[in-house]
Parts: C-alpha cells; structure tokens; sequence
C-alpha cells in the first residue's frame, strides 16, 4: 500500500519535502493556504543567502548589554514592540540563556554547520533538477566592514565559523572596492566567502520546486490546518478548514504556524516570529555585483532578478501586530549610504515586504519525530536559515516520513531538547 503522506506548509522547505516524498513513490498532499511562490507566501521574502558561514546564532554571549542600545536606536537591526514585551518575555530568557557562554554557542554552531556546511551544492543540484540553474548562483558572498578593526570585534562569530570548516579570502580596500566598486568608500575591509551562494528569485525558486512536485503526482489543497486525528500514538487523519484528510503521516513545515499544529500534536515549542522586511528596489542605478552584508547594518544586499533586495532587521512583536513599514525606511536610508550611486530616495522604484522568521529560543531548528506520534514529524524553526537548510531538512523531513535513517544526527534538533513543560 502506498504510503500517503500530508505536507503541511509550502515554502522552500514544505516544496521540497514534498518533490523529495513524491519522486520516492510516495503518495503526497500539500495543504497550505497561499498558492507556493506569491508574495505572502512562505520563503518569497528571504534575504536569498545561502551561506555556510550563516552558522552564528543570534544569540551571543554579552548580547544583553548590547539590547538597551539597539532599542534605543531607530536605525539598529533590532526592536522590540513593548506591548508585546509580557507575552515575549519567556522566549525572550531563553534566547539569552542560549547564548550566555562560549560552550553553548560553539555547540549551537556546530549543530547549524551540519544542516549549511554543503548547503550551496545541494541547491545547485536542486536547481540542476528542475532544469531551472539559473535560479542559484554560486558566486560568493561578501561582508563588508568600515575597517579590520571592526572585523576583528567580530572575532568570536568568525572563529566558530573557522573551527567549523569554513575558509574565506581577506579583503584590502583595494581589493574590496575591485570586487565591489558600488560599494560606499566608507568600507575599507571585507572578507569574500567564495563558497556562499544565492537565489535570484526565492519565489519563483519555491514555485518551481512545488511544480517538479506536483509533476511526480503530488497534490494541493489550499486549506489552513487546524488540528489532527491521533488514536493511540497513529495519527489518521489531518483537520483543515475544508475538511478532513486521512493519511498515514504528517510533516509539519507551516513556518510560525507550526508552533499551533505541534500543541496541538502534544508538544509545547518555545517559538516565535522574529518579523523581518525587505525592500526591493527595481530601478538600482547602483547595485553590488555579489551578495553584501554591511557590518553596521547587518541586512543582506542581494542583487536579484527583480532588483536589489535590502533584507534584514529583527522586530520582535505579537504575530498578529500590523507591520511597521518604518523598518523598511531604515533599510532603505542603509542602502543609500551603502550605495552612493543609487541617488535620491524620492526617484527610487520600491517594493516592501514583512515575513516572519519563526526563530525556537536556542536558535535551532526543529526537526523529529513529534513526542506523542512517530507519524507526525517537524520540520521548522529555522530563523534565518530556511532557505540556505531547505534541501537538507527536506531530505531529514522525507527520510523520517519514511521510515528511513537520516543522512546526519538529528539529535541536536530533537523536540525533546524543550521537554513536556517547554513554554514559549
């Protein structure tokens, strides 16, 4: 009998899972309630990295003395919408106890350098697949900074990053203004990660992943999920707002959503939305040739098919808060200091954009079995790394499904790490 198996979300990694499950014989059904690939869809927004060296955890030791600063800057990478503060405040504890010592964060970098370390060429052999390689570009990445000083107050986040097998190319100024001679004279050193890559359009990437999906027999229910069917531990059914589907197995890829759908499977997920924005600016008279994320900014700079998408910042609020495009201008005014050549802030052709990031309080993702059903397996959590970890939380996600062992150890992302009485 052929196994059937409900994929519930349809970003980067809920497409995946489902081409990888569907081109094994299995029999599939996607449920989520965008259509894959559009605006508001999962994935469409992402800064389109996808970085080895993406192994650094928020969370680092002495962040706390940093917060008060950020909040009180209007143009840092960080804020905090204090209405939100009481129901983020136990996420927020536990955010800070991951990363309050050097051992937990060279565990924490570790455990990321396993799911990002051939991240790259997975993606360039996904694209390969769907006979779309234009989709991913492995040129290199670049950070950028004002001078070695402020590189080297990084010291920690790029020693993790070469204890895990990372290696990198130095750049003077003058080798940094060649590479980049859009880039503003204010940054005089940057470091070339030539194996980092990019998507030059993470939607149309996912809606193409979904289609390579849907051409080995998958199927799609627009539908929101609200719930399952579980007798004695053998989950039978999935709940949607369109009815009833019956299924042997679930994979839980629903982003922010996920933290409901594994309540709701008997387990507790300290998981919240680290809302993030983007600007696309169409008509970029002055673009970076690769990817750059400026130190004093810390967005990415990605040139696209669509044009130069400014992505970053952190807004920590309620799910349901209405965005704050501010945040979009404090990228924007970032651009323009970081590239003097695009002009005045009036002639420019933009495009907004707010998603949110669905970040677990130690900075892993999630990806197991759930803790009352072997039949319903996660696959979410990711933060910032969706995109880069797509292809191989897919593979983990279908293996599992399966009944298959992993390609890597899965311990570090075991739901058990939050136990029965997690809170978030």
């Amino acid at each position: 009998m052929t196994l059937h198996v409900v994929v519930i979300g349809a970003g980067i990694i809920g497409a995946t899972t489902a081409y990888e499950l569907a081109k094994s014989g299995c029999r599939v059904t996607i449920i989520d309630p965008a259509i894959p690939g559009e605006p508001q869809a999962a994935s469409y927004g992402n800064g389109a990295w996808i970085s080895p060296a993406s192994i650094i955890p928020m969370s680092m030791p002495g962040i706390w003395r940093k917060i008060p600063g950020y909040l009180l800057d209007k143009n840092s990478p960080l804020t905090i919408k204090w209405k939100s503060l009481p129901h983020l405040l136990p996420w927020l504890v536990k955010f800070m106890a991951a990363g309050a010592t050097i051992p937990k964060v060279k565990k924490t970098a570790k455990a990321l350098n396993s799911i990002l370390q051939d991240a790259p060429q997975r993606h360039l052999q996904l694209a390969a697949n769907l006979a779309r390689p234009d989709l991913i570009n492995q040129s290199g990445v670049i950070y950028a900074y004002p001078d070695r000083a402020a590189f080297e107050a990084e010291a920690l986040a790029w020693r993790l990053r070469k204890d895990n097998g990372l290696e990198w190319e130095e750049l003077d100024e003058k080798s940094l203004r060649k590479n980049e001679p859009a880039l503003s004279a204010h940054y005089k050193f940057g470091v070339l990660v030539k194996a980092g890559a990019h998507s030059s359009n993470p939607g149309e990437y996912v809606w193409q992943i979904f289609q390579q999906a849907m051409k080995h027999g998958a199927e799609f229910r627009q539908a929101a999920t609200t719930g399952f069917d579980i007798v004695n531990g053998r989950l039978r059914s999935i709940l949607t707002d369109s009815g009833v589907i019956a299924c042997d197995r679930a994979v839980i890829c629903a982003g922010i959503w996920s933290k409901e759908l594994a309540k709701n499977a008997g387990d507790q997920i300290p998981l919240e939305s680290e809302r993030g924005y983007h600007c696309v600016i169409r008509n970029a008279k002055s673009s970076p040739l690769l990817p750059i994320m400026p130190s004093d900014g810390k967005m990415a700079n990605t040139p696209t098919t669509s044009g130069l998408r400014i992505a970053g910042q952190v807004e920590l609020a309620h799910l349901n808060t209405a965005p704050n495009w501010n945040r979009v201008e404090v990228l924007i005014r970032h651009a323009l200091s970081t590239y003097p050549e695009l002009g005045k802030r009036e002639n420019l052709q933009t495009e907004y954009w707010m998603g949110h990031r669905p970040s677990t309080s130690d900075g892993l993702p999630v990806i197991s079995e759930a803790s009352n059903s072997q039949d319903i397996i996660y696959a979410f959590g990711h933060g910032h790394i969706g995109l880069a970890s797509g292809p191989i939380t897919a593979r983990i996600a279908a293996d599992l499904a399966m009944n298959k062992a992993p390609p890597i150890n899965i311990e570090p992302f075991s739901v058990k790490r939050f136990g029965k009485k997690s809170m978030g």
